[in-house]
């Protein structure tokens, strides 16, 4: 039928950076049942691995490359080998990135700025450099970059972070309007609180959990399959006339005018 194919992935290559758990690895999950070829990577080679078997266990395709996306080198490595092993890059989803300060700006260590901007922003640069142009040689493709509702609005002690997701929006902008011409479309995804590993203490703490959801209009918070869904749909057909955008995966949360 007409319509049977618009998230199907088959015959892509997806290369998905921190997809060994989370959001990251029910994207790779995801794409993988709709037939894409997924590349795992994140730090730690045995668990890349672990979740690649899984994926093949369960009749996907996927490969396994170990990656520390702060460090240049090594993401050039990963996109070589995503094309030794797999091919071209039709996917990319930057996922990855970092948090490794809470508290207000005023307070902020300089080494935490950089290297929350470094993994969160610079990161997603390089790697869209490396594979953007093999992209619009093809004749086009999708990247995806994982950013947060924390970029759309202020927080008392999240600020650096909200600022590096926030500056991924910009990106996306800007890159989509750099390589719209050669059909490379570039979004992103803006998740609020999902039910991961990060999280854990806001959903497992009864007290938190409903003060964090009180503003949601769906009044819980969402699941990694929910943000999963948003990547196959920007990475296939049914989003291919989508770029520039960032989609806001919240519950809610930033339309209900609460305080």
């Amino acid at each position: 039928m007409k319509y049977d194919t618009l998230f199907r992935l088959d015959g892509q290559v997806a290369l998905i950076t921190g997809s060994s758990k989370g959001i990251g690895r029910a994207i790779a999950e995801a794409m993988a049942a709709q037939g894409a070829t997924v590349v795992i990577s994140s730090r730690k080679a045995e668990v890349c691995e672990q979740v690649a078997q899984e994926i093949r266990d369960d009749g996907g395709k996927a490969v396994a490359i170990p990656c520390n996306i702060s460090h240049k080198d090594q993401l050039e490595a990963l996109v070589a080998g995503a094309r030794e092993k797999c091919g071209p890059i039709d996917i990319l989803v930057c996922n990855a990135a970092v948090n490794p300060y809470f508290g207000p700006l005023q307070d902020m260590p300089d080494e935490a700025y950089q290297k929350t901007m470094d993994a969160n922003v610079r990161s997603n640069i390089w790697l869209c450099q490396m594979v953007i142009p093999e992209m619009a040689e093809r004749g086009g493709g999708s990247v995806i970059i994982t950013s947060s509702v924390g970029g759309l609005k202020g927080t008392a002690s999240l600020g650096i972070y909200g600022i590096s997701k926030a500056a991924d929006m910009a990106l996306a902008r800007n890159l989509a309007t750099e390589w719209g011409r050669q059909n490379v479309r570039v979004n992103c995804l803006a998740p609020a609180i999902i039910r991961t590993d990060m999280a854990r203490v806001l959903w497992e703490t009864p007290e938190i959990y409903e003060e964090a959801i009180r503003t949601y209009a769906l009044k819980r918070i969402g699941e990694v399959e929910e943000v999963a869904g948003a990547a196959v749909f920007l990475a296939g057909k049914g989003g291919s006339f989508i770029t520039g955008q960032t989609i806001v995966i919240d519950g809610g949360a930033t339309i209900t005018g609460e305080t």
